[in-house]
């Protein structure tokens, strides 16, 4: 019950994501989670990324503006931090069928980030789907005990996974 996609170019995995959840929603889905929203302000600078928590109006920022020469990480680990708590407890208050998290990145390889939400989704029997680059695919496999399932970077088709393990986990 837990699944990911890998898409190629610049922010492919978040709009697909982002439309997946959306299908999702529209025939009756409770989709819990995170999408990422990347915005363009200045081609001289790298986009701001921000967390839009499924469910709810909440926008959370999760890039830091280091300037236009800054190198390596941009995230805000404390934006994270915020997103997360606003899922956790999004999956406490409701019945959630299905979690969306925008990637399973380095924070998750680590053992942070949305790792413990994904984990105790799981052990909820809420089915999981994310993204996942190529440098973090063995972290994903290694934290699923090799149990996740790789699907194509194909809308139907994720939504048909999504939507056969939400009726799964449905039954009795």
């Amino acid at each position: 019950m837990f699944a990911f996609f890998t898409a190629s170019g610049r922010g492919a995995g978040d709009a697909l994501l982002a439309e997946v959840a959306k299908t999702l929603e529209e025939r009756g889905v409770q989709v819990r989670g995170v999408v990422q929203c990347n915005f363009e302000f200045d081609p001289a600078r790298r986009c701001q990324m921000d967390l839009q928590v499924l469910g709810s109006d909440k926008l959370v920022r999760i890039s830091q503006d280091r300037g236009i020469h800054a190198k390596g990480c941009r995230l805000d680990t404390q934006g994270l931090a915020e997103a997360v708590f606003h899922v956790e407890t999004a999956l406490k208050e409701d019945g959630t069928d299905l979690l969306i998290i925008n990637k399973f990145g380095k924070q998750e390889c680590d053992g942070e980030g949305f790792r413990d939400v994904i984990g105790h989704a799981l052990a909820e029997d809420v089915p999981v789907l994310t993204s996942c680059g190529p440098g973090h695919r063995d972290g994903l496999l290694e934290f699923s005990g090799g149990m996740a399932t790789e699907l194509p970077a194909d809308l139907a088709q994720i939504v048909e996974w999504c939507l056969a393990q939400t009726a799964l986990a449905r039954l009795p």
